[in-house]
């Protein structure tokens, strides 16, 4: 059954890959499109360059007006969705005709499908059993985790694969299956990235900090600066001459790089903060416990998206009122009547009573204004008192965040996961 053209055998020096997501939930705002990201970076540390990430309707006219203009002027592309076995997925059927194929019962995926139903003790209808129909002009890519199959097309110098939507069946196929497909046919330019994470300070000054050191980066490294609230990830990429050796390269980089800003690295290689103070956490035996109040138990959802978590987190407490700073969380009232909800005295009284309430080891508590409303001259929107404590020791710090008020409860929750590292690694005083 499968047609494979002989345009791509050659071996290719550079690929360039353009994404097409099918759908109009896409379209019309109904659901984000994360495939689209998800697959960029599995291309991009490939080696492969990305071009153009579109999203398109599941309409036969605008999916071959798509191909025509991608055909030929692109090597990849990789498009996710409108497979489905309802009549509003109009994909498979589409490329079945651009393609000039005739829709045949591949019987390997029809095995996958049956396997699939059977495991789950269901019974396979009509509309399944269709989703084993692929034109016999493309390779299919059985899908174990659905049943729709991925397909494998070529046609002038490009290869086309149309695969699922949903992400849990799209990412295994493009690891398993479109990955070594594309290794195994393609000579692609070795590309190393070390992802280099830093927390609290903005993207502006830290490049001016490491200015001296980035201009005297190899001409076969490129520093790319990638910023998100409270941290900016550097993503150092070697190519090229400097391939052979990519991470005796990096090394020597990364070691001259911790250097000037050793106090701002938590991490390497896009790992979260709040996997690297989990690990933290479970290498010294501690747990920690949170007291929220501006960030409204986002610091504990973080904490608590980290597989195995529940090995040193001990819970939260969203104290959002006065009335359970002081019960039950003990911040004595006299505080909050002299100081005021937010400020040190107050969110270091949070802090302690964190973690002698809930048992653990360490805290984190926030207050703050997160507005749009709340703020006065004094004490204006974006205000925040951070605390972190560990046995005998907290620390607190004072913070004025700009933007709206999801921006604020984001930084401060990054920035107070951020204080607790630096308190465990004996970085801050107190």
């Amino acid at each position: 059954m499968m047609m494979l053209a002989d345009a791509v055998e050659d071996k290719r020096s550079k690929m360039t890959v353009s994404i097409v997501t099918i759908g109009d939930e896409i379209l019309i705002g109904q659901i984000t499109d994360t495939n689209a990201v998800w697959i960029a970076k599995k291309m991009t540390l490939l080696g492969m360059h990305v071009q153009e990430m579109v999203s398109i309707s599941d309409t036969p006219e605008h999916i071959t007006d798509t191909l025509d203009r991608l055909l030929g002027r692109t090597d990849l592309v990789l498009m996710t969705g409108g497979l489905g076995p309802t009549k509003d997925d109009l994909t498979k059927q589409t490329l079945n005709d651009y393609f000039g194929g005739k829709l045949v019962v591949d019987e390997e995926v029809l095995a996958t499908i049956t396997e699939f139903f059977n495991k789950r003790g269901r019974s396979m209808i009509d509309s399944n059993r269709r989703q084993a129909e692929v034109p016999d002009v493309c390779r299919a890519l059985p899908n174990d985790h659905g049943t729709a199959p991925g397909m494998w097309f070529e046609r002038d110098r490009t290869i086309v694969v149309s695969m699922p939507g949903v992400p849990y069946e799209m990412k295994p196929m493009v690891t398993d299956q479109v990955i070594p497909a594309l290794k195994s046919r393609l000579e692609i330019p070795t590309l190393v990235h070390r992802t280099i994470m830093t927390y609290a300070v903005p993207e502006s000054y830290l490049a001016e900090m490491i200015s001296e050191w980035e201009n005297k980066l190899p001409a076969c490294m490129k520093l790319a600066y990638l910023p998100r609230p409270g941290i900016v990830r550097l993503r150092l990429t070697v190519r090229g001459e400097c391939a052979e050796k990519a991470n005796e390269h990096l090394d020597r980089q990364t070691a001259l790089l911790k250097e000037k800003i050793g106090d701002h690295i938590f991490g390497y290689d896009d790992q979260p903060i709040e996997q690297v103070i989990g690990d933290v956490l479970r290498e010294k035996g501690l747990t920690v416990s949170t007291a929220e109040s501006c960030t409204g138990g986002n610091i504990a959802r973080l904490l608590t998206s980290v597989p195995g978590s529940s090995a040193y987190f001990k819970g939260t407490l969203v104290a959002y009122s006065n009335e359970v700073k002081t019960a039950p969380l003990g911040v004595d009232a006299d505080l909050i009547e002299q100081y005021g909800a937010v400020s040190r005295e107050v969110v270091e009284a949070m802090a302690k009573g964190a973690m002698q309430l809930l048992g653990s080891d360490a805290s984190m508590a926030t207050s703050g204004i997160a507005g749009p409303d709340g703020g006065t001259e004094e004490k204006p929107v974006g205000l925040v008192w951070i605390a972190v404590a560990s046995g005998n020791r907290v620390h607190s710090r004072e913070f004025r965040f700009g933007g709206h008020r999801e921006l604020v409860i984001e930084q401060s929750s990054i920035m107070a996961i951020g204080l607790l590292y630096k308190l465990l690694h004996n970085k801050l005083e107190g």
